[in-house]
């Protein structure tokens, strides 16, 4: 644009400001009128301006929006004070006390998700941040070279030099993040969006030695439909990763609802049921929300025992291994997108899991029941053959507010064939016969937990399970021992330094642990707590030739973690 037309549509615009009752100027024609150009120009800037004009009144009426919310807020506030005020004059009793300690709480409340809203709007769909920070440190009196997540069923023998030593280590890995995305498709139709993640990757460039630079992971990924159905009754599907449906809920059979372990270890406890897999699950509640049921199909994997060392000839000796055929293949190692250090089993069916859950209330108690099966196929290929062996078990669990704000309870367990995938020790699945069939292992685990709310900002938590898993073995007419827990597996060198002669196949784990969470802080700007656990395990084997050797661990975990959302 030229300078003349800058000067042309200033002098417009200082013509369109003045104001209607002013005289009106009488000019003579310009001997140099302006170009039809440059009028179409001056046209051109107006019309700019109109725009701008335009827009700044919307901007005005905006604000007069946002004005008149702050003070319907503050009405509503100046209300409540009122209200207190009423209270507070016309009560002088501990009745009186209460309604005002409850209405000023009512106020802060509003006043706080006034201020500080837990979501964020865009694009008409609500967005929740959360996750928090942690700084944890763990003493374990063993040595299992393990950051914050133990191996219960990697607790080592004194054979093991290293388990001579104990170990302390500080780690930021346990901290998380996540965000949900929900929105409504419709007045009966809601979809959702979650994802959570945390820092406990380990790729093989990831160590401890200068940048500590250990990778994100997927803890949790889906999507959810809800639909709204006549008769007050629910829809959902949940498609992505997520928790087992074996695990425990606290509220019907809904996602981010689960009943996880208070304690800081990330393996939680022995006895806890879950797993985290990509999975496909329809819900639907019932009765008002007491009533759920729930199937899903769940993202299989095996785990395995192959066969142990029987006794040599002389005590102490490692003797010949029994080896299954040739043929054998069970599972592969990863290619395309998996980490070639792991093996994956075959598996031509997902997990399978049927759950319902009941909730109601027993005067002013809360009560939580639910039970599940699972139906799992164990596959491998031999001498020709593919073969499948199926595997059952079921389980449930409850939980209940003994005291109301005070103390709560529960209770978990399962049993079955081919379950030590779903359990916090890992034992394996199955074992193998000697013509390399698959046997699953028969096992069962238990979890028991009490939590105290001495205060608004303690919690006090106890927690004790077991995992035991049954003996399964053969032994050939030439004496060759197969399976789990074969008595003809030495286990002679498991007590003495620096031997390799222990098989140590485990029985049972158990733990006891106990601990606390301190807020030092609740409010506005999110949540400040400190915490701390004290576990004792005990790891127990099947008697083979030289005992039945027996390893313990006593570990503590203190936490530092601040949930800003």
């Amino acid at each position: 644009m030229t300078i003349r037309s800058i000067l042309l549509a200033t002098a417009a615009v200082a013509g369109s400001a003045v104001p209607a009752f002013a005289a009106p100027q009488h000019h003579r024609a310009h001997p140099h009128a302006a170009p039809s150009a440059t009028k179409a120009e001056i046209d051109e800037l107006r019309s700019e301006i109109a725009d701008l004009r335009q827009r700044l009144s919307e901007q005005t009426a905006t604000q007069s929006q946002v004005q008149a919310q702050v003070a319907t807020a503050q009405a509503q506030a100046a209300t409540t004070e009122t209200e207190v005020a009423a209270i507070s004059a016309k009560q002088g009793s501990d009745t009186g006390t209460s309604q005002l300690a409850a209405a000023q709480d009512e106020l802060r409340r509003r006043v706080e998700k006034d201020e500080h809203p837990d979501h964020i709007g865009y694009k008409g769909i609500q967005l929740t941040p959360g996750g928090f920070v942690e700084l944890a440190g763990v003493y374990r009196d063993h040595n299992q070279e393990s950051d914050i997540a133990t191996g219960f069923n990697a607790i080592p023998f004194a054979n093991s030099r290293l388990g001579h030593t104990s170990e302390t280590r500080f780690t930021a890995r346990q901290s998380r993040v996540s965000l949900l995305a929900e929105g409504n498709a419709s007045k009966t139709v809601r979809l959702s969006m979650y994802g959570e993640f945390d820092f406990q990757g380990a790729a093989q460039t990831a160590n401890s030695n200068e940048s500590n630079s250990y990778n994100p992971r997927i803890r949790n990924l889906y999507g959810t439909i809800d639909w709204a159905l006549a008769g007050g009754s629910d829809l959902h599907l949940l498609a992505g990763q997520n928790w087992s449906l074996v695990t425990m809920n606290a509220k019907g059979i809904s996602p981010r609802n689960e009943v996880l372990p208070l304690g800081i270890d990330a393996q939680y406890v022995p006895g806890f049921a879950w797993t985290r897999t990509p999975q496909v699950r329809v819900t639907g509640d019932f009765m008002d929300k007491h009533l759920w049921l729930a199937l899903s199909a769940e993202n299989p994997q095996t785990t395995f025992y192959t066969t142990g060392t029987p006794a040599g000839t002389t005590a102490g000796s490692v003797g010949t291994a029994a080896s299954l055929p040739g043929t054998l293949v069970y599972n592969g190692t990863g290619a395309s997108g998996f980490n070639s250090a792991n093996s994956l089993s075959i598996n031509h069916i997902p997990d399978i899991v049927a759950k319902a859950a009941y909730e109601t209330k027993i005067g002013k108690r809360t009560l939580h029941v639910e039970g599940f099966g699972l139906y799992r196929e164990f596959s491998d290929r031999v001498t020709g053959g593919n073969y499948n062996t199926s595997g059952f078990s079921g389980g449930g669990s409850i939980a209940m507010q003994i005291v109301p704000g005070a103390i709560d309870a529960q209770f978990s367990g399962m049993a079955g064939k081919g379950i030590g995938r779903y359990g916090s020790s890992q034992l394996p699945d199955v074992t193998f016969r000697p013509d390399g069939s698959i046997a699953p292992l028969d096992e069962y685990m238990l979890l028991a937990g009490i939590i105290t709310h001495p205060t608004k900002k303690l919690d006090v938590f106890g927690f004790a399970g077991e995992e035991v898993t049954s003996q399964r073995s053969y032994t050939t007419a030439a004496g060759l021992a197969y399976g789990y827990g074969n008595p003809l597996y030495t286990n002679t060198g498991c007590l003495t330094e620096g031997s390799s002669v222990c098989n140590g196949n485990t029985r049972s784990i158990r733990q006891v642990e106990v601990g606390f969470w301190q807020r030092l802080y609740q409010g506005s700007w999110g949540r400040a707590q400190v915490g701390a656990q004290y576990s004792h395990t005990s790891r127990h084997t099947f008697a083979g030739v030289g005992g039945a050797p027996e390893a313990e661990q006593d570990i503590g975990f203190l936490s530092f973690r601040y949930y800003p959302f």
